[in-house]
């Protein structure tokens, strides 16, 4: 009876130390992805704990202290760059916000609608409007900006803010996105229980729909609002008044200044640093409305 009790706890025991020395030998392998993600991370933020340690530095700690080390000029280039022109670079942060948070804004509410109609609502053409938006996704923006000035000119919109906002607002990838969530989150059950009760489309779409896609708009409005802020191609040909300029411009015609003004060179750095600040804001904010569930709308 022993040897009865005794034999299938010693398998056991065999079992559990060949799955232990599985594990282990499969760690290495399970830690690389963690590894690669690190260095990744390293990679990108790098440069970012480079501008904010270098916007630390007056003009004699830039180019005679380490390079990761701390200067004791920050508050001095801040108050410097603020003085600078007086005061042109709030103007610049001004024109940024408004690009950034109006084109992002309108072209959130267009790829809205215009994702759900392309995922829910069946008409002629629907298949060739969508494959005209994925070639669009393909044309990489440079190839437009030339033929986009060109046609701002001549309807006398180019050098307005016109000419930066409008053409950020018809975005053919955040249609796409928008058209995948709405197609994942909103039950077509769900419609046609809506519009039985006696609910119209319009109101279909604003009091059910848009409820079920917010994470999906919260993500298109995050990925075009850092679009639009980082955007320099655009404005810098579309624009040639200054006081128009976003922070991008405006920080690059510093840059070019700089070749003669090495000075401007610590308000460049503590520009663009502080140009960061409102992204990471907007992030850490906003983060909140990323739900995973699908039908977290459906239930409130």
């Amino acid at each position: 009876m022993a040897g009865l009790t005794t034999a299938p706890a010693a398998a056991r025991r065999r079992r559990g130390g060949r799955r232990a020395r599985g594990a282990a030998g499969h760690r290495p392998w399970g830690v690389a992805p963690t590894a690669l993600l690190l260095l990744g991370a390293v990679y990108c933020l790098f440069p970012v704990c480079w501008v904010l340690l270098a916007a630390t530095k007056s003009p004699s700690e830039l180019f005679s202290t380490p390079t990761l080390s701390f200067g004791t000029g920050f508050l001095s280039n801040v108050e410097q760059l603020f003085a600078y022109r007086d005061g042109v670079f709030w103007l610049w942060a001004g024109n940024t916000l408004l690009y950034a948070g109006g084109g992002a804004l309108l072209s959130t509410a267009v790829s809205a609608v215009s994702g759900y109609a392309l995922a829910k609502y069946r008409f002629p053409g629907r298949d060739a409007i969508f494959t005209v938006l994925i070639g669009g996704i393909l044309v990489p923006a440079v190839v437009l900006a030339i033929p986009q000035y060109l046609l701002f000119s001549k309807f006398g919109l180019a050098d307005t803010y016109w000419a930066v906002l409008l053409p950020q607002i018809l975005h053919p990838y955040s249609i796409y996105l928008a058209r995948v969530y709405a197609a994942a989150a909103v039950p077509d059950s769900l419609l046609e229980a809506a519009r039985i009760d006696g609910a119209g489309e319009g109101r279909l779409m604003a009091r059910v729909a848009l409820p079920l896609m917010t994470p999906g708009m919260v993500t298109i409005f995050l990925f075009q609002f850092v679009a639009i802020w980082n955007n320099f191609l655009l404005p810098f040909i579309m624009l040639g008044d200054d006081g128009k300029f976003p922070l991008t411009v405006g920080l690059y015609t510093l840059l070019a200044a700089g070749a003669n003004q090495p000075a401007l060179y610590n308000l460049i750095l503590t520009g663009a640093f502080l140009s960061i600040v409102p992204l990471i804001a907007l992030f850490l904010t906003m983060q909140r409305y990323w739900r995973t569930d699908l039908s977290s709308g459906a239930v409130k």
